[in-house]
C-alpha cells in the first residue's frame, strides 16, 4: 500500500535554523522523500551539508533530470526552482515567483501534481507570503497542509498568511512538529484526488523556463490593469479560492503581500530619485542666483532664488514622505507581530 511519504517544506527568514532543529529531532525510524526550498542567495549554498549534519536523512542539490531519491532530502539549488515530474527532479532558472528563485510555490504545486494524496506540505518561518498558494495546491490535490505556529516562528508572516487562506491540518510549534510528522508520514493516504486543471497548468509554467507562455497564463486568470514589477508586462488576476494572486505572461507570480511590498519598494525608489533630482536643482538654482548677483542682475537673481526655494520645499516634502513611509512600515510590522 502507498504511504504518505512525500514531505515538501518551505522556509525563508530564520529557516536554516528551523530546518536544522526539525531534522535533528525527527525519529530515526521515520523515513520519507523530502523536498526543501529555503530562500537563499544566488551563488552558493551549504544547506545540504548543514541538513545532512542534522542527522535525519542525507541532503543534496539534485541535478536537472536526476531521478528522485527515496529517503533523501532534495534541496533547491541557489537561483533555481526545484520541481518534480515523472520521478525526476527538474532544476529550472525560470521567472521568479514572489520575487524568489528558488520559490516555494512552484515546488509545492509540482509535488502536489506528482504525488497528490501522498504529500505533506509544511510552511516554516519566513516573511511575506511565498508558500501560501503552493500549500493550497497541496491541499486541493488531497495532501496534508501543515504550518509552524506563527507565535513560535522567528518570522511569522509565511505561516500566518498560509493559515489565512488554507484550511491547515496542523499548526504546531517547531518542537512538536517532528512527532506530528512522524505520525502523518506513517499514515496511509486517502483516496486519489483528480488534479485540478488550474494547478496542472500553473505547474507547467516554471517547467518551460524561458519559453513564452501567454496562453498558459491567460488560461488561469483574467486580465487586470496592473503591471508586473519585474518586467512591466500585464498581470492577470488568479482567483484561487479566497486568495487573489497575480501572474504575468512570462511567468512572474505574486501573492498579495509580495505584490504590495514590491509596490512599496517601487514608491520608495521613485521618491529617492525625486529627492536627489530636486536637491540637484536647488544647488543649481542657488549657484545661478549667485552668478546673477555677481554680474549685477537682481531681477534674475530673484527668479533663481525663488526657484531654489521651491526646490528646497519639495526636498523637505520628499524627506517627510520617506520618513512617514518608514514609520508606517515599522507600524505595520509591529501590528503583524501582535496579530
Amino acid at each position: 500500500m502507498d504511504k504518505r511519504n512525500i514531505l515538501a517544506i518551505g522556509a525563508s527568514a530564520g529557516g536554516v535554523t528551523a530546518l536544522q532543529r526539525l531534522f535533528a529531532a525527527m525519529p530515526g525510524d521515520v523515513t520519507a522523500t523530502v523536498f526543501v526550498v529555503q530562500h537563499v542567495g544566488m551563488t552558493h549554498s551549504v544547506l545540504p551539508t548543514l541538513l545532512s549534519r542534522a542527522g535525519w536523512l542525507p541532503a543534496f542539490h539534485p541535478e536537472d533530470g536526476e531521478p528522485v531519491r527515496s529517503g533523501w532530502i532534495h534541496v533547491a539549488p541557489p537561483d533555481h526552482h526545484l520541481l518534480v515530474k515523472d520521478g525526476c527532479a527538474l532544476v529550472r532558472r525560470g521567472a521568479r515567483e514572489n520575487r524568489c528563485r528558488p520559490a516555494i510555490d512552484p515546488l509545492f504545486r509540482s509535488v502536489a501534481v506528482a504525488y497528490g494524496v501522498r504529500t505533506v506540505g509544511l510552511i516554516l518561518t519566513g516573511t511575506l507570503d511565498d508558500g501560501t498558494a503552493g500549500l493550497r495546491a497541496v491541499k486541493r490535490c488531497g495532501g496534508l497542509a501543515m504550518v509552524q505556529d506563527p507565535e513560535d516562528a522567528e518570522w511569522p508572516d509565511m505561516p500566518r498568511n498560509a493559515m489565512r487562506h488554507v484550511a491547515v491540518d496542523a499548526c504546531a510549534p517547531l518542537s512538536d512538529l517532528p512527532a506530528l510528522l512522524a505520525c502523518r508520514l506513517s499514515d496511509p493516504p486517502g483516496p486519489p484526488v483528480p488534479v485540478p486543471a488550474d494547478i496542472a497548468v500553473e505547474a507547467r509554467i516554471p517547467e518551460n523556463e524561458f519559453d513564452a507562455m501567454p496562453g498558459l497564463t491567460a488560461s488561469v486568470g483574467k486580465p487586470s490593469t496592473l503591471t508586473c514589477p519585474d518586467c512591466g508586462g500585464n498581470l492577470v488576476e488568479i482567483e484561487d479560492g479566497p486568495l487573489l494572486r497575480f501572474r504575468c505572461k512570462v511567468g512572474h507570480a505574486y501573492g498579495p503581500a509580495t505584490l504590495a511590498e514590491s509596490h512599496r519598494e517601487a514608491i520608495e525608489k521613485a521618491i529617492w530619485v525625486a529627492l536627489r533630482t530636486h536637491e540637484d536643482r536647488a544647488i543649481m538654482f542657488r549657484r545661478l542666483a549667485e552668478r546673477a548677483r555677481e554680474h549685477g542682475h537682481p531681477a534674475v537673481e530673484a527668479n533663481w532664488t525663488r526657484s531654489a526655494q521651491e526646490a528646497e520645499r519639495t526636498v523637505a516634502m520628499l524627506k517627510e514622505a520617506l520618513s512617514k513611509q518608514g514609520r508606517e512600515l515599522a507600524g505595520s510590522m509591529a501590528d503583524e507581530g501582535e496579530d
